[in-house]
């Protein structure tokens, strides 16, 4: 079975950057969906130190990734990768169930699942 989520090497680089910035090399990385955004769903990524019944578990660059069962669905096949420009630099997600996106990429909807969309 493929992993719900993958971080890309480029992205697990930039995510341990962050743990060690904010001394949580020992948290897992939790990624998740919520209800808002302009498209009804909005992605969320934190640092986290408890994991559940409710979780799957992966690990891939020496992180260990938190997924709520309940998310499962709605992120699988979730590429997170981190892009650098002259602009600077970014998460980008790129989830195949998305059937609508916002300009800011961080908020979607699928065909399942609309969310709660709310005013940009």
């Amino acid at each position: 079975m493929s992993d719900i989520v993958t971080i890309t090497e480029a992205a697990a680089f930039q995510i341990k950057d962050m743990m060690k910035e904010n001394e949580e090399e020992h948290a897992y990385l939790r990624v998740g969906v919520k209800g808002g955004g302009c498209s009804g769903l909005s992605y969320g990524m934190g640092f986290e130190h408890d994991m559940s019944d409710e979780d799957e578990i992966l690990n891939q660059h020496d992180l260990t990734i938190l997924i709520k069962k309940e998310d499962a669905p709605i992120l699988k096949g979730t590429k997170i990768d981190y892009k650098q420009s002259m602009m600077g630099g970014g998460f980008t997600i790129d989830n195949p169930n998305a059937i609508a996106n916002c300009g800011c990429g961080s908020s979607f909807r699928t065909a399942q699942n609309t969310g709660t969309p709310e005013e940009c």
